[in-house]
């Protein structure tokens, strides 16, 4: 199936372990093997970084350039060349050219953009890594940054809204720890963490719902287990009770109560990012944490699965799928159900690994590349689909 989206030439400058790459992909799957070490995170790193975000490592901007012996990192840059029913377009982001090493340009076809909005309005992507394994094993924030991930790709929008209740958090704190009296600054403030903490947690309850019932369909996840996505959150279960104003009313209420608790605290009790999430396994009516860890991965993947088709009918575009290792912990049915359900989505994939034979049933659908020390090249056992 042709993706309506597709990365079709990436460029990258100075990236991580990437003096200079340019790399032309032309099939739905794209396959990555080579020893540990030689870049192929690095390399769907570059690509994420096309999108809205700072990418599937969350890195500082100033982290991102080639390191060249002691010096500090080199300026760096990466552009992509995208395919679209349409036609095509070309996205650009790197070190700014005036500032420091972390401020960030953006380009949209050669025209610089003041932010990544523009981004995000045209290139979608979702992704596992390794350091997701543990998602249900580790603390509540990496689950809540992966639920925000799969919000943006859906609502451009919720990332402002995250920020903008982040923002107002981190004054309130401020003032707060000052021991500043100011009430009707702490109560403009608490007001702005209210609202925003509200539209925040209604765009995660929105995404959890529609996810929900593409998972119950099962159509787009195949062979992997059912599941249903689940909110721990007070503000989720008092918007299920009644509606978003009164539900605002009354956190602007608990957060002026609070004060004197948040102060000694050196944070807030209440707000956007308290919300947890986890995965219900449904056959075994078992809770994601309680699984096993193949269990954890199959179900990750099923929710990336389904989060990809839910984008695609909602958007008119599926994601880029940038699968780092993601055969590790699938035994051999579920490797041969994660192919095709990847034969089956109208999403180009990018899947990386250390042995280039486990990815065999894809021949004659995905093509292959050998990484080495800052270089790809074609692997002759992978050739081009001939439908391409």
């Amino acid at each position: 199936m042709t993706p309506a989206l597709s990365l079709s030439r990436l460029i990258l400058r100075d990236f991580r372990s990437y003096a200079a790459l340019e790399a032309r992909f032309a099939a739905p799957v794209v396959v990555i093997t080579g020893e540990n070490g030689v870049g192929k995170t690095n390399l769907l790193e570059a690509i994420s970084l096309l999108g809205p975000g700072r990418g599937l490592r969350g890195a500082r901007m100033g982290d991102l350039g080639r390191r060249v012996g002691e010096a500090p990192p080199l300026p760096w840059a990466t552009s992509g060349r995208f395919e679209t029913p349409i036609g095509p377009f070309d996205i650009g982001t790197g070190t700014a050219p005036d500032g420091g090493p972390e401020r960030r340009a953006w380009m949209l076809d050669g025209v610089a953009q003041k932010s990544s909005t523009a981004l995000a309005e045209r290139v979608a992507a979702v992704w596992l890594t390794p350091q997701m394994d543990r998602l249900f094993q580790e603390g509540a924030s990496g689950r809540r940054r992966f639920l925000d991930r799969l919000v943006w790709a859906l609502e451009p929008a919720h990332a402002r809204e995250v920020a903008a209740h982040d923002h107002a958090m981190a004054g309130r704190n401020r003032v707060l720890a000052e021991g500043r009296g100011d009430a009707a600054w702490l109560a403009a403030l608490e007001e702005q963490m209210a609202r925003h903490a509200v539209a925040a947690v209604a765009a995660r309850q929105a995404l959890a719902r529609r996810l929900n019932a593409v998972l119950a369909g099962g159509q787009a996840t195949g062979a992997f287990p059912a599941a249903r996505m689940a909110l721990a959150c007070q503000i989720a279960a008092a918007l299920e009770a009644g509606p978003a104003l009164a539900v605002e009313e009354t956190l602007r209420e608990g957060l002026a109560a609070d004060r004197r608790r948040d102060a000694a605290a050196g944070g807030a009790a209440r707000g956007a990012h308290r919300t947890d999430m986890t995965l219900i396994h449904l056959e075994k009516d078992q809770p994601a944490d309680r699984c096993s860890t193949g269990e954890q991965k199959a179900l990750l993947v099923a929710v990336v699965l389904a989060h990809a088709a839910l984008i695609a009918e909602a958007r008119g575009f599926a994601p880029l799928l940038l699968l780092d290792e993601v055969v590790a912990h699938l035994d051999q049915p579920r490797r041969e159900a994660l192919f095709a359900a990847l034969a089956a989505l109208p999403a180009q994939s990018f899947l990386t690994g250390t042995d280039a034979a486990v990815f065999s049933p894809l021949s004659g659908l995905a093509e292959g590349f050998r990484a080495g020390a800052g270089i790809i090249v074609p692997d002759a056992d992978y050739p081009l689909p001939e439908s391409r």
